[in-house]
Order: structure tokens, then C-alpha cells, then sequence
């Protein structure tokens, strides 16, 4: 934590601090590795076993499968561009990656289930047979490969955004691969054609409704949007309570990955207290409360603050 750096009006202090923070969840590298590792398998299996039988349905499964794996690749190169260290062209790095992965991978999402919809209306009107045996046999180990990837993600879903959007690709997968097999056994039951396509309908139904959200936040982020969790009134207010300050402006919190936030903060002091016990009540309140890590703080004094800034917000 750096302390307050003096400049020669005499007026004005910033003060900088960055905790130690690894965007990297632990162990998450190696879940994107085995998470890709079973789904390409498995698209493999599907694709074979789709050709085998004529199934166009596990062809275009596998073939939606496939864009999860293109999906998880995204998410795993973002993964590993938030870990890249600042230099003089980035000095932020590459943190900003994790998000714009997140949002393009909630697009992937909402854009499959809008295909996998407008094929279930059209096999409303031109109902086909299903070779339901085969299906339901692949399906089933969809289910249990998508279902153990989602699993890999599930510690990680609610720290980072782009963790939580692998662990809803594969979560999704899983969802539809349990349709696939439930529709297939209504078929082999009682021979319904329809039961296909309405069960694809209610699945596109409920994973976009799961995606909407991963699908504005990450939207929000991309525009410097305050990240879900923190209430930026709260922490002006926190700020202001601290002992010898007397107004904050020109606060700003923001995004700098899908897991650390930003701020950037002028705090106007009455000068009763030093500007390193507020710059150090500040950063540590900051941090326990609201989880902000990388804080930026300039003081000024009352007078200085009057003179040189009267529009501030």
C-alpha cells in the first residue's frame, strides 16, 4: 500500500493501493482443460453415433455441442488473457477479456436457444420419427459429461462472471440432454411426434430466462457499468462517514474483469485528521465491505477543493 505522495501546491495527496488479488480463480485452468477435454469427446461419440443411425437430431446436437467447446475455449483464453501481466500499451492488461468473454458467450447461448426454438415450431408443422432408443442412450451420457463439467464450475459461478457463463453453457447442455432423454421415453410410451419439439420449447424457455441475467450484466460491465454487487450510494456514504472527510466526488467504481471491481474517489477533508490515517481507513474499508481491492484516492482540502473544481459531481 503506497503512502500519499505530496505535490508542490501543498494542497492535494493521492493515495493508491492494490491489494493482492489473482483474477485466476484457483484451479479453474485445469477445469476448462478437462471440461473441454470430456465435451469434445463426447461430441465426437454424439456426432458418430448421429451418422450411424441417420438421427438428425443427435447430429444437431452434437453440432451444438460443438459450439459450447468454441465456447469454453473463449472463455478459457479470456481466463488466461486476465492473468497476462500490465505493460506500457495495456496498463490495465487484459483483465477487460473476462468480460467481454461473458457477454459473448451468454450471445452464443441465447442465439442457440433462439435456433433450437424456431426448429421446434417447424417440426410442430412437419412432425418426424425418432429413432428414440439410440437418442436417449447418447443423450444419457450427455447428461452425466455436461452435468460433471458444470460441477468444475460451480465453486467459481459466483465470484467471476465468466466462470458463472461456462458453468451455465454446460448446465444448459445438461438441461437439454435430460429433455432429449424424458421425450424419449414419452415416444417409445406412447408414439407422440409433438413430444420432441415441445420439449425443446420449454428448455430454450427456461435457459434463456437463465441467461437473460449473465447476458445484461456482462452488457453492463462492457460500459463501465457499477458491477451488480455494490451499491454506489453505500459507498459514498462509507466514505463520507470516515473521520476528517467532508464530501466525496468524481467517484467512480467500475469493472476491471468479471471478478475485480475499481474506484477511483476525491475526498475533500476538513484537515482536523492526516491524509494517511483517512487514506488507510478508506482503502481498508473498501476493501472488507464492498470487496474493492484496487482503489485510487485523491485528497484535497476544503478551500483547494472550492478553488479549483466548483462543477465536481
Amino acid at each position: 500500500m503506497s503512502t500519499p505522495q505530496h505535490h508542490d501546491h501543498g494542497h492535494t495527496h493521492h493515495g493508491h493501493a492494490h491489494h493482492s488479488h489473482d483474477t485466476a480463480l484457483p484451479g479453474h485452468g485445469r477445469a476448462f482443460a478437462i471440461g473441454i477435454a470430456l465435451n469434445i469427446a463426447f461430441v465426437i461419440i454424439e456426432a458418430y453415433y448421429g451418422w450411424v443411425t441417420g438421427s438428425l437430431a443427435l447430429l444437431a446436437d452434437a453440432a451444438h455441442n460443438l459450439g459450447d467447446v468454441g465456447g469454453l475455449l473463449l472463455a478459457w483464453a479470456a481466463f488466461a488473457a486476465a492473468r497476462l501481466r500490465p505493460d506500457d500499451r495495456h496498463t490495465y492488461g487484459w483483465r477487460r477479456g473476462s468480460i467481454l468473454a461473458s457477454f459473448i458467450n451468454a450471445v452464443i447461448l441465447l442465439v442457440a436457444m433462439g435456433s433450437l426454438g424456431w426448429e421446434a415450431v417447424r417440426r410442430f408443422q412437419e412432425p418426424s420419427p425418432v429413432e428414440a432408443g439410440t437418442v436417449m442412450i447418447v443423450a444419457a451420457i450427455g447428461v452425466l459429461i455436461n452435468a460433471a463439467t458444470a460441477a468444475l464450475f460451480m465453486a467459481g459461478r459466483k465470484e467471476d462472471l465468466n466462470i458463472r457463463g461456462a458453468f451455465m453453457h454446460m448446465a444448459a447442455d445438461a438441461l437439454v440432454s435430460v429433455g432429449v432423454v424424458i421425450a424419449g421415453a414419452l415416444y417409445l410410451w406412447q408414439g407422440w411426434t409433438w413430444i420432441d419439439p415441445l420439449t425443446s420449447l420449454i428448455i430454450a424457455l427456461v435457459v434463456v430466462v437463465g441467461t437473460w441475467s449473465l447476458f445484461k450484466q456482462s452488457l453492463h460491465l462492457l460500459f463501465d457499468g457499477v458491477p451488480e454487487h455494490i451499491k454506489l450510494p453505500e459507498v459514498r456514504d462509507c466514505l463520507q462517514a470516515i473521520a476528517g472527510v467532508a464530501s466525496v466526488h468524481d467517484l467512480h467504481v467500475w469493472a476491471m474483469s468479471t471478478a475485480e471491481p475499481a474506484l477511483t474517489a476525491h475526498l475533500v477533508t476538513r484537515g482536523e485528521r492526516g491524509a494517511d490515517a483517512i487514506l488507510q481507513e478508506a482503502q481498508h474499508t473498501l476493501h472488507q465491505r464492498f470487496g474493492i481491492n484496487h482503489v485510487t484516492l485523491q485528497i484535497e482540502a476544503e478551500a483547494c477543493a472550492a478553488a479549483c473544481a466548483p462543477g465536481h459531481s
